[in-house]
């Protein structure tokens, strides 16, 4: 695309942002191109992108095999209800339930609609099967689980749930990665444990594997759900398809969206098969999930991903960024910590790195927060050893200038 393509189709960019609510800190970038790692602005500048839209496009923006799926699709159908069988919505639960631990599937839209699923089904499951009146979700400080009410009330951060007052009743907070204090809040009110196997918007923590092994045997003994959010972490990107699979642990729900159309939106909560009977006919629903064209895209994303060992590559290439960066910024003491699990890194800093970010976009390298001090990485799985190469030398000199 020319620069003057480019500039014609973003000439509305500026306008249209005045009927926006501001929910939004927005870059004064307006992108309006994507190719595999890179993304063009307005103006014909290039980014290499190690954002992904926030841990969506985990096979590069404009993936060939699902844009030839969804135009294939849009030829052909593009919405019925849920009232009717839909082929390609049976295809892609089928690909879940065939590469994970879960036998049932439902669709929705988006990240938070899924985690609200997966509530619902722990509290109905209990309260509608078991006969038992649990309903009380336990999570984490500094968990992220959405924006709805339900689950900004289990996210484990006061920031999200100012000016939301009242707040559903049945969520308990308590701290990560810590056992004694979950065996104290276990009660027989406790429906599920809710919890990220990385906390990426707490600052890029992955869980103790002690810890996890612990809660689930705990979870085992006292009758309660484990739900495993893997709305950030799914989709190949820590090096298996979902990150529970790197602790030997099996979830009885666990929850996925971003990565899991490419950027189509749809999100999916997947259970075992005790489950089945807490989501009866007229229980739940969705207009919009899972319809031709949001399984087309889920479809060819998994396809793409499970056909190709993409998790093994992100997790080759996770590796060889983390060992990259440890390398490069050793001795470096505004670097507190390198950290994360496949292709989901962090980079935590003694001060707040948002001057770091908006120096990197002007240098061509598009990163993004965890937190006010950790710098937040989440290249494609497809991301080259030169395009590491490349993110890793600016930051390695903007972290330079940083140096105590």
């Amino acid at each position: 695309m020319s620069k003057e393509a480019l500039n014609e189709a973003a000439a509305p960019a500026a306008a249209a942002g005045q009927s926006l609510f501001p929910t939004y800190a927005r870059y004064p970038l307006a992108l309006v191109k994507g190719e595999g790692s890179w993304l063009w602005d307005d103006k014909g500048n290039k980014y290499l992108d190690f954002m992904s839209g926030i841990a969506v496009t985990n096979l590069g923006h404009a993936p060939k095999q699902v844009k030839e799926a969804l135009v294939k699709q849009l030829d052909e159908l593009w919405h019925v209800s849920n009232l009717f069988q839909i082929p390609n919505q049976a295809d892609a639960a089928k690909l879940i339930t065939d590469n994970s631990c879960a036998d049932a599937v439902f669709f929705c839209n988006s990240g938070a609609e899924a985690n609200e699923a997966a509530i619902k089904l722990a509290r109905r499951y209990n309260q509608k099967v078991l006969n038992n009146g649990r309903y009380e979700v336990i999570t984490f400080q500094q968990s992220f689980h959405g924006r709805t009410l339900a689950t900004l009330t289990a996210t484990g951060q006061d920031k999200v749930k100012e000016g939301f007052a009242p707040l559903p009743e049945g969520f308990v907070t308590i701290p990560f990665n810590d056992l004694a204090a979950l065996k104290a809040t276990i009660s027989e009110r406790t429906a599920a444990v809710m919890l990220e196997m990385v906390q990426a918007e707490g600052g890029i923590h992955p869980v103790e594997a002690s810890f996890i092994a612990g809660v689930a045997a705990l979870c085992e003994e006292q009758g309660v759900l484990l739900i495993v959010d893997e709305i950030q972490t799914g989709i190949g990107r820590t090096g298996k398809l979902f990150a529970y699979e790197h602790f030997g642990i099996e979830p009885d729900i666990f929850t996925m969206a971003k990565g899991l159309g490419s950027g189509f939106p749809v999100g999916a909560m997947a259970a075992k098969e005790k489950l089945r009977e807490g989501f009866t006919a007229g229980s739940h629903g969705s207009t919009f999930g899972g319809t031709p064209i949001a399984t087309a895209a889920v479809k060819a994303t998994l396809e793409t991903i499970v056909g190709e060992r993409l998790s093994e590559r992100a997790a080759k290439q996770g590796q060889y960024l983390i060992a990259e960066l440890r390398e490069k910024l050793a001795g470096n003491d505004f670097v507190l910590d390198v950290r994360g699990l496949g292709l989901i890194v962090g980079i935590e800093c003694a001060e707040p790195i948002a001057d770091i970010l908006n120096e990197a976009q002007e240098r061509g390298l598009i990163a993004l927060s965890a937190g006010p001090n950790v710098i937040r990485l989440l290249p494609n799985l497809l991301v080259t050893d030169e395009e590491i190469d490349q993110a890793v030398a600016i930051l390695t000199e903007l972290l330079a200038a940083k140096r105590q």
